[in-house]
């Protein structure tokens, strides 16, 4: 197997495992134990893994168009107990996209100033790179407005009531635009990604 496909699902891992405890973190700081209660709260991969999301859409991906993509098993929170009602869910939604963007800066700052912080490493400058791109990646697919992706959580906390048929045709149709989304709209996703990626890393 190509070693960069081997590194490319192991950040994978890593990083949509940060992305969904960021989420139980969030609603447990807001009130809903749910997560935490079910043992979610960890980092330990045997608590989080989806055979299909986290091994064989990211395999499908890289070798049909060239990117990495998948997830993990969500992470259970019930929005009735959050203490925000109103902007709760869209936090607890927002918090996985953030922390893999956050991942995304620290590392993309760490590539753009090598020089001054003096990282010679080569292995770092062979995962750095894929570190960034991947948890950019994430959070732009996980920011779309379309169930069950976080985005569109976010959407529906703020669509006002007068459109809420846009949410029942988001719904209705979702595994539909979802199959539409990765094989088709990435050709559009991919040059946003890369453009993020390019104002990080400053390359």
């Amino acid at each position: 197997m190509d070693t960069q496909l081997i590194f490319s699902i192991i950040i994978l891992i890593t990083s949509v495992i940060i992305h969904e405890v960021s989420h139980g973190y969030v609603a447990n700081m807001l009130g809903d134990p749910t997560a935490r209660l079910a043992g979610r709260l960890t980092l330990n991969p045997a608590s989080h893994l989806d055979p299909v999301g986290s091994f064989l859409v990211p395999l499908v991906s890289f070798l049909t168009g060239g990117f990495i993509i998948g997830w993990a098993k969500p992470v259970p929170y019930n929005p009735y107990n959050l203490s925000n009602q109103r902007w709760g869910t869209a936090l607890v939604a927002s918090a996985g996209a953030i922390s893999n963007l956050f991942i995304a800066v620290v590392f993309g700052l760490l590539l753009r100033f090598s020089g001054i912080l003096g990282i010679t490493s080569d292995a770092f400058f062979t995962l750095a790179p894929l570190i960034v791109l991947i948890n950019i990646m994430l959070a732009v697919f996980n920011l779309i407005p379309i169930p069950p992706l976080d985005g569109s959580k976010v959407l529906f906390s703020i669509l006002p009531y007068k459109f809420r048929e846009v949410q029942t045709f988001l719904e209705r149709y979702w595994m539909l635009l979802i199959f539409f989304l990765i094989f088709f709209f990435w050709r559009l996703v991919l040059p946003l990604v890369y453009l993020v990626y390019q104002l990080i890393v400053g390359a």
